[in-house]
C-alpha cells in the first residue's frame, strides 16, 4: 500500500507565498500522475495542479500563472509551490497520486490535507 505525507501548510499574508510538499512512501512500483485538490469552506472540492511521470503539467486557471507543481521523482515527493496568494486560495490542500503498487492494480491516493490561510 501507499502513504502520502503532506507538509508546509498554514497562516501567510495576501501577497506571499507558501510551498507545500507531499511524500509518497510504500510499496511503490511506480507513480503515474499527482496532483493537488483544495476544498474551502462551503465550496466543493476544486482539482488545481497535475503532473504526470513524464512531466506534464495542467492548472487550473484560478491558479494559473501564480502556482507551480513540480517533483523530485528520487523523494517520490511532488510540490506545489504557491505565489502572489490571495485570500480566495485557503483551503484545505490535499495531494493526490495514482500509483501502481507492488502486489496491486494502479490506484488513487489521498493524502490527509493540510490548512493554508491567506488573511491580513
Amino acid at each position: 500500500q501507499v502513504q502520502l505525507v503532506e507538509s508546509g501548510g498554514g497562516l501567510v499574508q495576501p501577497g506571499g507565498s507558501l510551498r507545500l510538499s507531499c511524500a509518497a512512501s510504500g510499496s511503490i512500483f511506480s507513480i503515474y500522475t499527482m496532483g493537488w485538490y483544495r476544498q474551502a469552506p462551503g465550496k466543493q472540492r476544486e482539482w488545481v495542479a497535475t503532473i504526470t511521470s513524464g512531466g506534464s503539467t495542467n492548472y487550473a486557471d484560478s491558479v494559473k500563472g501564480r502556482f507551480t507543481i513540480s517533483t523530485d521523482n528520487a523523494k517520490n515527493t511532488v510540490y506545489l509551490q504557491m505565489n502572489s496568494l490571495k485570500p480566495e486560495d485557503t483551503a484545505v490542500y490535499c495531494c493526490n497520486a495514482y500509483v501502481r503498487a507492488r502486489g496491486h492494480p494502479p490506484d488513487d491516493y489521498w493524502g490527509q490535507g493540510t490548512q493554508v490561510t491567506v488573511s491580513a
